[in-house]
């Protein structure tokens, strides 16, 4: 599936609109990818294409002292592990599942369109990313086959990496390109 600037931005602006979010992507620099995504997190790297970001604590105070604000400062050493691989399927629900603070497919009934055209957006944001990409999470709805998510589960675990109380992301991970897509609540 092929995307193109206009589709994915309008996709990623309706789908977290009421979200507090950072969504960034930035070029592929290193084989350790989380260097990469750490610079995401630093707002260090611009979007190799262009594309508009979305960062909703741009203008928070927080921000003059700590540029990774509301991103913790830790070590490569410390988000890698906190990263699990997920399948593509489970990295669609959990695009969904961010679009509001709890990380749960129940943020849906709060939109017009019908959760098949809301899935299309989802799609429509993986593919800029291309079928080879890889997907990594800080959430912890397990599934029953390895790399899933299930979402059916009430609890939410998830491995923080900001300040804020509740934070769960979603890496997208190219060839070329690594994708940031996180959400927070206080």
């Amino acid at each position: 599936m092929f995307t193109d600037r206009t589709s994915w931005e309008a996709a990623v602006r309706h789908l977290y609109r009421d979200a507090s979010a950072y969504i960034a992507t930035g070029s592929r620099r290193h084989q350790y990818w989380t260097l990469d995504v750490l610079a995401l997190m630093a707002r260090a790297v611009p979007d190799p294409r262009g594309w508009a970001r979305v960062d909703d604590a741009e203008k928070d105070a927080e921000r003059e002292a700590n540029p990774m604000w509301p991103f913790a400062s830790h070590p490569p050493e410390y988000v890698a592990p906190r990263l699990k691989e997920i399948d593509r399927d489970s990295a669609e629900n959990l695009l969904l599942a961010l679009t509001e603070a709890g990380c749960t497919l129940d943020n849906l009934r709060y939109f017009d369109e019908s959760e098949d055209e809301l899935r299309a957006m989802a799609r429509t944001i993986l593919a800029r990313y291309g079928d080879e990409a890889a997907y990594h999470t800080n959430v912890s709805k397990t599934g029953s086959a390895p790399g899933t998510l299930d979402f059916t589960l009430q609890s939410l675990g998830y491995s923080p990496l900001s300040v804020l109380m509740e934070d769960c992301g979603l890496v997208v991970v190219s060839g070329t390109e690594v994708g940031l897509f996180w959400t927070f609540s206080d």
